[in-house]
């Protein structure tokens, strides 16, 4: 794997990382299945930080850990002395020193390099303000499940979505397309589409915006959204509402799709607004699938980055 053992970014892992990341994910599903995984984590503590809520990432990270014979730690931001105004570099000093991982749903990205950096043991983000690298890799393991290839994805909603940037970075480093229907002044942050358009470049990948979300999802084989209002975005909330009222995903919506189109959410939802319930509640919903492959590449990662 890369020289240093953390995933904090797509971006930061080669072509063939990303492969193997994804081959493992189903060997572990496999694995899983039958009660073999192997116990790789015997002996282990692994500290899982959250300053947001969570669910599957909690239970997924939970169960991947103890499957692998570790101990999972779940410290919420209340339960440490981050909460009262230690500086992370602290916290990650002493984490280091007694676990031997660190994962963590944070509010600010670089409370994830100050961890990394400090702590000296790998760091797996869990999500960020920035990104959401386990769901991108659950996503595309997804799609590779339903379609043998990994397929082009119609993106519709918030085009500066965390989720889609890990979307954009996995694409961007294996050379596949992405289509995202989004207003125009919703785009990825400037950082991390510099980096993003520069990786796409070598690899060939295409990423392209639309204003149209019928001819984004046109012909594609893979619908996407997440929800419009981010965890910690609450007070622009109806602003986001009226700007993306037009890119919901709606049955009538779905029709311009393949007709083998499968429509993918990484949850929680609010059904009628970025998408409706007949949607993601419908037959061709992949949503359930990709929810439980969480534990399959949390499985992965774990197994592949904590030493």
């Amino acid at each position: 794997m890369t020289a240093v053992n953390s995933l904090l970014c797509l971006l930061d892992f080669k072509r063939e990382e990303l492969e193997r990341f994804i081959r493992n994910a189903f060997l572990m599903k496999d694995l899983y299945k039958v009660n073999a995984v192997p116990k790789k984590l015997s002996g282990k503590s692994v500290a899982l930080i959250f300053e947001k809520p969570s669910t599957r990432t909690r239970v997924s990270m939970e169960v991947a850990i103890n499957a692998l014979g570790g101990h999972p730690m779940v410290l919420n931001k209340s339960d440490i002395q981050m909460s009262r105004g230690e500086p992370v570099e602290d916290t990650a000093r002493v984490l280091g020193r007694m676990v031997s991982a660190i994962g963590a749903r944070v509010l600010n990205h670089s409370t994830l390099e100050k961890l990394r950096d400090y702590s000296g043991v790998p760091v797996i983000n869990l999500l960020s303000d920035l990104s959401h690298p386990l769901q991108a890799l659950t996503d595309y393991m997804t799609i590779y499940e339903k379609f043998g290839s990994y397929e082009t994805i119609a993106f519709v909603g918030d085009g500066s979505d965390n989720v889609l940037v890990s979307l954009m970075a996995f694409a961007s480093v294996m050379g596949l397309r992405i289509k995202v229907a989004s207003p125009r002044d919703f785009r990825p942050r400037p950082d991390i589409w510099k980096r993003i358009e520069e990786k796409a470049e070598e690899t060939d990948a295409v990423i392209e915006f639309y204003e149209d979300p019928y001819e984004a999802v046109r012909g594609s084989r893979v619908v996407y959204t997440d929800v419009w209002v981010s965890m910690g975005q609450e007070s622009m909330a109806e602003e986001k509402r009226k700007k993306l009222k037009e890119f919901r995903v709606t049955k009538d919506l779905m029709r311009y799709a393949s007709s083998d189109a499968i429509f993918m959410h990484c949850l929680p939802a609010v059904r009628g607004e970025e998408v409706d319930a007949e949607v993601i509640d419908g037959p061709q919903s992949a949503v359930w699938d990709q929810a439980e492959n969480r534990l399959y590449t949390a499985l992965s990662v774990l197994s592949l980055l904590v030493k």
